[in-house]
């Protein structure tokens, strides 16, 4: 089972996706990012997969809340070689071409944690922000297909997905469209209340 502290009191089987949803601002990033640092200090791998801030800051974020040197932490950037970067992968940080190559980021989170589970490490927490820019991007049909194949990778390595969503960027087609890839739904409001909803 993989445990939600330090905010949700609940626990999730392997190859559970939860989408974390709620307007801006209301800390969803932040909340994902400490279940995956709980996850690190329990020995668990993890791979932030970001569309919104380059590997470097996400990082630093990640440091502030545990110390990761030797431990299997992971970044897949889609930011920074968008900006015309010039940058060079290594074994915590890859890079794909942009947010809407979806097919570069699902290969690099595969390689991510096949690397991984060649280390011994069999539990893993992937970390997605935010669909919102994807579907800046592309389309909903697009970004549908893109997450079954993505929340499926999480079930067949038995990880566990957190996937932030900025609900008032969408219409309710598009968010009820999207809630059926996972199997619950964590709600975070303007005063910052968090309500979990498990399938």
């Amino acid at each position: 089972m993989y445990d939600l502290t330090p905010h949700l009191d609940a626990e999730v089987e392997p190859g559970t996706n939860l989408l974390l949803t709620g307007p801006p601002l209301t800390g969803k990033r932040s909340l994902a990012m400490d279940v995956l640092a709980d996850g690190t200090e329990r020995g668990d791998g993890a791979v932030v997969v970001t569309t919104k801030d380059g590997a470097d800051r996400v990082l630093k974020d990640y440091e502030k809340r545990v110390p990761y040197e030797g431990k299997p932490v992971a970044v897949v950037d889609c930011v920074t070689r968008q900006q015309g970067a010039d940058v060079r992968e290594s074994d915590r940080i890859k890079y794909a071409s942009s947010p809407v190559d979806m097919t570069g980021i699902g290969i690099k989170l595969s390689e991510f944690l096949q690397a991984f589970g060649d280390r011994g490490f069999d539990r893993n927490r992937i970390m997605l922000h935010s669909l919102s820019t994807l579907l800046m991007y592309s389309d909903l049909q697009t970004v549908f297909r893109f997450l079954h194949v993505f929340t499926g990778r999480v079930q067949s390595v038995e990880g566990l997905g957190l996937f932030s969503i900025d609900s008032t960027a969408h219409d309710d087609q598009s968010l009820n469209t999207l809630k059926q890839l996972f199997d619950g739904i964590v709600t975070v409001s303007e005063d910052e209340e968090i309500e979990i909803r498990l399938a």
